[in-house]
């Protein structure tokens, strides 16, 4: 063989080991890599206690990841004084009961959540490559999900409060959290003429004088969503389903968001602003992946514990 053929067929040889490298590591490693991304935010009144919210996000459980259940349920030990789920929970028809012992340890923390596609209809096999191109369609053909189920195991058994176009108030350390929130932007579920009557409603019981916090809450981050958000005084927003790209390239922003959000803010802390406004944006980079594309690679699942402070400056 020539030696200009044999070169090129080491340098192809290189690169096949490489990728194939790279695939292992995805799928055998940093797809079970766990993380705990922590974040602080002085959005408090000055003198405002602290508290701390844990931000769960598209978990694509499956009944045999067993790693994945322990860990989830090992988060409680980090004593959150609130828990926001922002969907896609589920990863199979019958993970509804791996769910439940994942989450069990959580029972008693206050909490709220959002749907997202997955929390209705199981995974379907997929063109990965066709992320690229475009965000992801749906099929009829998925099967439905037991989504009863699921929001009778948040709200009756976790007292978790759903904010599906929907809103609801929680007094936490002192401090009255004003939580709004959508369905499934990606699917189209999203009612955002719903809010404004809404919010107004959990307005009532409001006391005058009381140190509020808006909150915002969504599975898919959606532009649309976000402005609405920030238009109806949210100043924290949390929400999930980018996977943060789920591979990337190191140092590089996502290459695909599964949404119209710009790529940089795919995943992390970021500030969206609209209208003169902003507040704080939280996207994770989620827990889980398909069971149809199980790989991540420079992007770790995660939760993400975020703890809220006071706006108090100090002088020295």
């Amino acid at each position: 063989m020539p030696i200009a053929n044999r070169s090129a067929a080491a340098a192809l040889g290189a690169v096949a080991a490489l990728v194939l490298g790279a695939l292992a590591w995805g799928v055998l490693v940093e797809r079970n890599r766990f993380t705990v991304r922590r974040e602080t935010l002085p959005v408090l009144e000055p003198g405002a206690a602290p508290l701390t919210v844990l931000h769960l996000a598209d978990l694509h459980l499956a009944p045999w990841q067993h790693r994945k259940q322990q860990w989830v349920r090992s988060l409680a030990d980090l004593n959150p004084d609130v828990v926001v789920n922002t969907g896609d929970n589920l990863g199979h028809g019958d993970a509804l009961e791996a769910l439940e012992y994942a989450l069990e340890p959580l029972r008693g923390i206050p909490g709220v959540f959002v749907h997202g596609s997955n929390d209705y209809f199981g995974p379907e096999p997929k063109n990965p490559f066709a992320y690229l191109l475009k965000p992801s369609g749906h099929s009829e053909r998925a099967a439905t999900l037991n989504t009863a189920a699921l929001e009778s195991f948040f709200e009756d058994d976790l007292g978790w409060h759903s904010l599906n176009n929907r809103a609801a108030a929680l007094l936490i350390n002192r401090t009255r959290v004003e939580f709004f929130g959508v369905n499934d932007a990606h699917r189209g579920w999203d009612r955002l003429e719903a809010l404004p009557g809404a919010i107004e409603a959990m307005h009532e019981n409001s006391e005058d004088g009381e140190e509020t916090l808006a909150v915002g809450v969504t599975h898919a981050p959606y532009r649309r969503v976000l402005d609405s958000f920030v238009t109806h005084g949210a100043e924290v927003i949390f929400a999930g389903h980018t996977h943060g790209g789920q591979v990337r390239i190191p140092g590089l922003p996502a290459l695909v968001t599964n949404c119209d959000i710009p790529n940089a803010q795919a995943s992390g802390l970021s500030v969206w602003e609209h209208a003169q406004r902003g507040a704080f944006l939280n996207v994770s980079a989620g827990i889980g992946t398909s069971i149809y594309a199980p790989v991540r690679f420079a992007c770790p699942p995660e939760a993400v514990l975020v703890t809220l402070t006071s706006g108090d400056f100090s002088y020295s």
